[in-house]
C-alpha cells in the first residue's frame, strides 16, 4: 500500500485522477495561504477519502483531523469552500463562504485550504451502432457524462467497470453475448432496448446457463422510462431520463453524493478546539467522563495537570 503523506503535489493529483476512473467519490484540499511557522506549503494537496483516509499532506496533527471533518461536508453538502486554520486573533474580517477554526496547540501557523468534493461523473456505455445508440452517446457527452459507442464484437469484461452504466442497444443481434459479458462485471446498471417479451427470453436463456436470478432481475428491459409511443431515436431521451433519475436517487454506484451519519463532536479541554469524538481523537477516560483531543501534546499536557491536581489534593 502506497504511504500516502509521500505523495507531493503532483503524486496527488495522478492519485486523484486513478480514483476518478475507479468512480470513487473524494474531496480535493489545496493549501492556497499560509503563515509560518506550518509544515504545509503553498499548493500543497491531500486527497480525503469517504473512509476519512488522507492521501498527501496539508499539516500537522492539529491540521489533519480538521480538514478530514471539513471535506466530509463538502462531500455530504456538494459545494466547495475555503477553510481558515490558526489562532483566533489571526482571522480577522472573515469573509463570506470562508470557515475559520481556531487551533491554538504548538504551532503559530496559519493557512488556508480550499475544499472540493470531486463526485465522478457516470460512465455509460452503450452497445451498439443503430441510430438511437449515436443519440444517446451524444446526449450523454453534452451532460458531460463519460459516455463511449461500443460495437459488439469489441465489448469485453476491460471495457466496463463496477461503477458503469451498460446499454445493450444491439437490436438483437448478440445480446446474450454482451449481457453475459457485462454480467461478469456485475456493473451498477445493465439496461436492454428491447420488448417485454424479449427480455423474458434473455433472462430465461441467462438463467439455463447457471446466471443467479438477483443480476438477472436487475436488468431493466424495456429500457428508459415509458413516454409513450416513439420514433426509434426518441427512444434515447427515454434512456437517459432514467438513468438521470437513478442517479439523483443515488442509484448509480460512485456518483452521487455520500450519505453519513451526523459526526459527533467534542471540545478539547487544553485548546479549546473542535474535534471528532471517536478513537482518533486520543480519548481519555477520567472518572465517568471521557475528554477528546485534537493531538497527543494536548493529551498529554491534560494528563500532567491532573496529576499535579491530585498530588496537590493528597500531599
Amino acid at each position: 500500500m502506497t504511504d500516502g503523506a509521500s505523495l507531493d503535489g503532483w503524486g496527488v493529483l495522478q492519485h486523484a485522477v486513478d480514483l476518478a476512473r475507479r468512480g470513487e467519490t473524494f474531496a480535493m484540499a489545496t493549501v492556497v495561504w499560509r503563515e509560518g511557522p506550518s509544515s504545509s506549503q503553498h499548493g500543497s494537496r491531500a486527497i480525503v477519502t469517504r473512509e476519512g483516509d488522507v492521501i498527501g499532506w496539508i499539516g500537522g496533527a492539529c491540521a489533519e483531523p480538521v480538514l478530514i471533518r471539513e471535506a466530509h461536508r463538502a462531500l455530504e453538502r456538494g459545494e466547495s469552500h475555503l477553510l481558515a486554520l490558526g489562532a483566533s486573533d489571526q482571522f480577522g474580517d472573515v469573509p463570506q463562504g470562508m470557515t475559520a477554526i481556531a487551533i491554538s496547540c504548538q504551532s503559530e501557523g496559519a493557512m488556508q485550504i480550499f475544499i472540493e468534493p470531486v463526485i465522478p461523473v457516470p460512465h455509460l456505455v452503450i452497445v451498439g451502432r443503430s441510430p438511437m445508440a449515436h443519440t444517446l452517446c451524444r446526449l450523454a457527452l453534452d451532460l458531460d457524462w463519460e459516455a463511449e459507442l461500443v460495437d459488439s464484437s469489441d465489448f469485453t469484461t476491460a471495457s466496463i467497470a463496477a461503477h458503469s452504466a451498460v446499454i445493450v442497444a444491439t437490436q438483437g443481434h448478440g445480446d446474450e453475448d454482451v449481457l453475459e459479458t457485462a454480467l461478469a462485471v456485475a456493473p451498477t446498471y445493465i439496461g436492454v432496448v428491447a420488448s417485454t417479451r424479449r427480455g423474458e427470453a434473455l433472462r430465461g436463456y441467462l438463467a439455463d446457463r447457471g446466471h443467479a436470478a438477483e443480476p438477472l432481475d436487475a436488468i431493466r428491459v424495456p429500457v428508459g422510462l415509458d413516454l409513450g409511443p416513439t420514433p426509434h431515436r426518441e427512444v434515447a431521451v427515454a434512456v437517459l431520463a432514467e438513468l438521470v433519475a437513478l442517479r439523483a436517487a443515488g442509484g448509480l454506484r460512485g456518483t452521487h453524493l455520500p450519505r453519513t451519519a451526523p459526526v459527533a463532536e467534542a471540545i478539547d479541554p487544553v485548546c479549546g478546539m473542535a474535534v471528532t469524538a471517536d478513537d482518533t481523537s486520543h480519548p481519555l477516560v477520567v472518572g465517568a467522563v471521557t475528554h477528546h483531543f485534537c493531538c497527543v501534546g494536548c493529551r498529554n499536557q491534560f494528563e500532567r495537570e491532573a496529576e499535579s491536581r491530585l498530588a496537590g489534593d493528597n500531599p
